[in-house]
């Protein structure tokens, strides 16, 4: 499967916007950077529109789902099962993003990149079904080359979609049993650390729980270790469908020139490989949000990031995305009505 489009430039952004957004916010009637950061925000989104009225009144969702082999090890928090019925639940509009979603008036698709077993038909939920979840990584590659290019070619034509509907921002959320552990196999990849520098401190695990996951995840990595030469090659390696799609969804943001949103650990994962493949992707992203698990922390650091909440949010699914974009908005709100002293 062709995916020779990853190797497209990014859109490249006009620097007099920035120049202009900024006069016009040193102009506005209040102290010259009296509302601190709300002005980065607003001067960033101006430049990423290329308008001088940046807003983010149409918001685009999408809850990537998929299934991991390396469930079967045994040292997920919840069953398979769980993405399954998670689905049903996005489905009914019982989930966090669901709420979110409706609150903030933001459109939502759910793609099912790959559960280990088929559902019916679910409103809402669109069926990419790659394959029954992924394999189990500390044994072998997750995914086979094919189904790589696949599940980034599901992020790509995601963005095509929203761009097709005009969105303002794009925000890709995740939802998949051991996807935790997947993002930290990636992380520590890609920033040459260790499974345990990633995991450390962990509220959702007793020490017991951390060492088995430390230990999985350090058996792929050296069983691996010659295949994790590159952002693709360790993406397949020991990656998601799910991670795979939102890595070419960012990619293909930034092609086309769609602001987006990251939020948590996942997601911020998904981002690094992007802007791993892809460096100019790095500025069409805004960071919405950092939790205390030091994997997420350092990898915001990486990427050199100043999120916006720090709220403790690791729920995942985009949820902490979506509680930033009440900031952005407001921002771009005072940006484009507030008067200016002449």
């Amino acid at each position: 499967m062709n995916i020779d489009w990853l190797q497209k430039p990014a859109r490249p952004i006009n620097g007099d916007w920035y120049v202009d957004a900024k006069f016009k916010q040193d102009h506005l009637t209040k102290p010259v950077r009296s509302l601190g950061r709300l002005e980065e925000i607003a001067i960033k989104m101006s430049a990423l529109h290329g308008c001088a009225r940046p807003s983010v009144d149409k918001i685009q969702m999408v809850v990537f789902a998929a299934d991991h082999g390396i469930a079967a090890e045994n040292i997920a928090a919840f069953a398979p099962m769980t993405t399954l019925e998670m689905m049903r639940n996005f489905s009914a509009g019982g989930a966090a993003i669901s709420v979110l979603a409706k609150e903030l008036g933001a459109d939502v698709e759910v793609i099912n990149t790959g559960t280990l077993t088929a559902h019916e038909n679910l409103q809402s939920v669109i069926v990419e079904r790659i394959a029954a979840g992924t394999k189990n990584f500390t044994q072998q590659a997750a995914m086979t080359a094919a189904e790589c290019a696949e599940a980034l070619n599901i992020g790509q034509q995601a963005v095509l979609r929203a761009k097709g509907n005009q969105a303002d921002i794009f925000i890709a959320g995740e939802m998949g049993v051991a996807n935790s552990l997947s993002a930290t196999a990636i992380v520590c990849a890609c920033l040459n650390e260790s499974a345990q520098a990633i995991m450390g401190g962990n509220s959702e695990l007793n020490e017991t729980e951390l060492q088995s996951c430390v230990a999985a995840i350090k058996q792929a990595l050296q069983r691996h270790q010659t295949q994790l030469d590159s952002p693709l090659s360790i993406l397949q390696t020991v990656g998601g469908f799910e991670i795979a799609a939102m890595t070419g969804a960012y990619i293909a943001c930034a092609q086309r020139g769609l602001p987006i949103l990251v939020d948590g650990f996942v997601a911020s994962a998904a981002a690094l490989l992007a802007i791993k493949i892809l460096p100019a992707t790095r500025q069409w992203m805004l960071f919405s949000q950092v939790s205390a698990d030091l994997g997420h922390q350092q990898i915001i650091q990486a990427m050199k990031a100043k999120p916006l909440l720090n709220l403790d949010i690791r729920l995942g699914e985009g949820s902490g995305a979506a509680v930033a974009v009440s900031i952005i908005r407001l921002a771009c709100r005072l940006h484009t009505k507030m008067a200016v002293f002449s």
